[in-house]
C-alpha cells in the first residue's frame, strides 16, 4: 500500500514555489495540451498539465519532481478550477507525488501476484541500499514507496523506477538495476530475464515465426 507523504512545512513551500510559472518550453506545451479539449472541456487538460508540472519541477530540483500546493493552484487558476477539484486528482492517482521524492522513484508493487513471486526478495534489495519505505536516502538518490498493482503481473515481481517498468526481478538483479542508476547509468528496463515483453521464458513455444515478423500461417493450416 502506499505510504502517507511527507508534506513540507506550508511556509516553506511557499517561499520556494510560491511564484511557479510554466518555463516557456512548458507555455507552448501547455498551450498545445488544452486546444485538445473542446470549448468548455479545459478542466479536462488537468491530468497532464499536472504531469507536466510536476516534470518541471523535478527538473529544477534534479529529482522525479512532485506537486506543490502552489503549483495546483497555478494549474487551478489557468484551467478555472478549485484548487481542491485539482487536489482530489493529484491525490487520488500514485503516479503524482505529493511531496518531494528523490533522483529515481523506486515503487515496488506489493500485490498478490508479485508478492507471491518475490517482491519481499526487492524489497530487501532495496533496503540492503539502506532505503526505508515511505522515505528518501541521505544522498537524495532515492525514493522508497510500495504500491498496488501496475500492471504487470505476469511479469512479476516488478517495479516501476520513475517512468520505467523493471520486470521479473530477484534480488540480485534488482541490486544490478539500483547500483546502474546510482552509477549514473541507464540499465535496460523491461524483463530481466530472456523473454520479450510478457511472452514465454527463452522464446514463444509456438508460432515462432511471428516473434520476428507479421508471418501469414493461412496456407499452413490445411
Amino acid at each position: 500500500m502506499a505510504d502517507a507523504p511527507q508534506i513540507p512545512d506550508e511556509a516553506e513551500v511557499r517561499a520556494r514555489w510560491g511564484e511557479f510559472e510554466w518555463t516557456p518550453a512548458n507555455v507552448e506545451k501547455a498551450k498545445e495540451i488544452i486546444g485538445r479539449y473542446p470549448d468548455g472541456r479545459q478542466q479536462s487538460a488537468v491530468m497532464p498539465l499536472l504531469d507536466l508540472a510536476q516534470r518541471q519541477v523535478g527538473a529544477e530540483t534534479n529529482t522525479q519532481g512532485w506537486l506543490p500546493v502552489p503549483v495546483m493552484e497555478y494549474i487551478g487558476r489557468q484551467l478555472g478550477m478549485a484548487f481542491i477539484r485539482v487536489h482530489e486528482v493529484a491525490s487520488f492517482y500514485t503516479m503524482y507525488n505529493l511531496a518531494p521524492v528523490g533522483r529515481f522513484h523506486v515503487q515496488v508493487c506489493g500485490t498478490t501476484p508479485c508478492m507471491l513471486r518475490g517482491s519481499d526478495d526487492v524489497m530487501a534489495a532495496c533496503k540492503a541500499k539502506g532505503m526505508v519505505k515511505g522515505g528518501t536516502t541521505a544522498d537524495g538518490l532515492f525514493t522508497l514507496t510500495e504500491v498496488e498493482c501496475l500492471g504487470a503481473c505476469t511479469n512479476a515481481p516488478m517495479v516501476q523506477i520513475n517512468d520505467d517498468n523493471f520486470e521479473d526481478l530477484t534480488f540480485d538483479t534488482m541490486t544490478a538495476v539500483l547500483d546502474a542508476l546510482a552509477r549514473g547509468e541507464s540499465p535496460k528496463a523491461g524483463p530481466q530475464i530472456d523473454r520479450q515483453t510478457s511472452c514465454p521464458e527463452g522464446g514463444p513455444s509456438t508460432l515462432k515465426e511471428m516473434a520476428s515478423a507479421n508471418h501469414d500461417y493461412r496456407g499452413e493450416w490445411k
